[in-house]
């Protein structure tokens, strides 16, 4: 097995040794040893650089999470508008940085788009290594994107519950009702007049009917507030169900527009096939009438030739 020999010094040399008999002075000849260690950085595509910014977008809104996570998530630190305050942050975040990655998916198609040739088939391989390698950084950044926006709706969920569980409604035990009181005869009672031994049933009868007007209204009083609590609860949890539905059909809408662009662009390969096809069947038509008609002629000739030999 023949051993192999590392020929970078012969190299080194070999290029000094040019540099030398062209003319280069020291610090020329030291700048481009160092070139063969320290390379220099090649200059970023304006793809990978709006997606480095993207992720450095998302990276923010992940910090800004974190930061004020506790803010947002306990009622005693801040209050309700300072919490809406940052829920407006972090849509904003959350709205540019899709904006951002529409825009290179956007950049991805123009580029699909262009780099078809006459048969609408991609010819250059390289190309379309490329075009699979953005494919894959747009789905990285947008599985990133949908990771810190799923930690908020974790938070946002345990704020809603928490408003469900401070709107709930606290029934108050109701007050027992005792028998009422005795009056108390006393040897002064007994010696008042027969009228104020008539008026005090009436006096009793009286304050049962007040008492029981009271607690009639005590009652109605307390259901008419359990209702107004149940509806503020199914309002809360209303709006806490709105807020998934329309995350959850943006996503869709998303998926459906992305599968809507495949259906075109397989449309459009389709009626090219087609036209490929009709394009074959003229040719092969064609080419076997002029077929026919060469064998025709041939046939002529030969006949020809043989009735002039004759």
């Amino acid at each position: 097995m023949a051993k192999i020999r590392d020929r970078t010094e012969d190299f080194k040399d070999a290029v000094n040794r040019g540099a030398l008999s062209l003319g280069f002075n020291e610090a020329k000849r030291a700048a481009l040893m160092a070139s063969f260690i320290i390379h220099k950085p090649r200059e970023r595509s304006p793809f990978t650089k709006a997606a480095l910014k993207t992720l450095e977008s998302i990276g923010t809104l992940e910090q800004f999470l974190i930061k004020h996570r506790k803010d947002y998530v306990d009622p005693h630190r801040t209050t309700e508008e300072e919490r809406d305050s940052i829920e407006h942050e972090v849509s904003v975040f959350v709205k540019a940085c899709k904006e951002q990655i529409d825009i290179l998916k956007n950049s991805i198609t123009d580029e699909e788009a262009n780099a078809k040739g006459w048969l609408g088939i991609r010819g250059d391989n390289a190309n379309a290594d490329t075009v699979a390698h953005k494919h894959g950084v747009v789905l990285i950044l947008s599985e990133s994107l949908h990771s810190v926006t799923s930690q908020f709706d974790q938070l946002r969920a345990v704020r809603f519950q928490e408003a469900i569980n401070r709107t709930m409604p606290r029934r108050k035990p109701k007050p027992k009702r005792g028998p009422p009181e005795k009056t108390e005869t006393t040897n002064s009672s007994e010696m008042r007049g027969q009228s104020e031994i008539t008026n005090e049933p009436m006096k009793v009868q009286q304050q049962q009917v007040l008492d029981d007007e009271t607690h009639a209204l005590q009652v109605e009083l307390s259901s008419l507030l359990d209702a107004a609590r149940d509806t503020e609860t199914k309002m809360v949890e209303m709006s806490a169900l709105n807020h998934l539905m329309s995350t959850h059909v943006l996503q869709q809408a998303q998926q459906i527009e992305y599968l809507y662009d495949q259906a075109v662009e397989a449309t459009k390969n389709v009626e090219m096939g087609n036209k490929e096809l009709s394009q074959a069947i003229e040719r092969n038509s064609s080419s076997r009438v002029f077929l026919l008609l060469f064998i025709a002629v041939f046939t002529f000739t030969i006949l020809f030739l043989d009735w002039y030999d004759t």
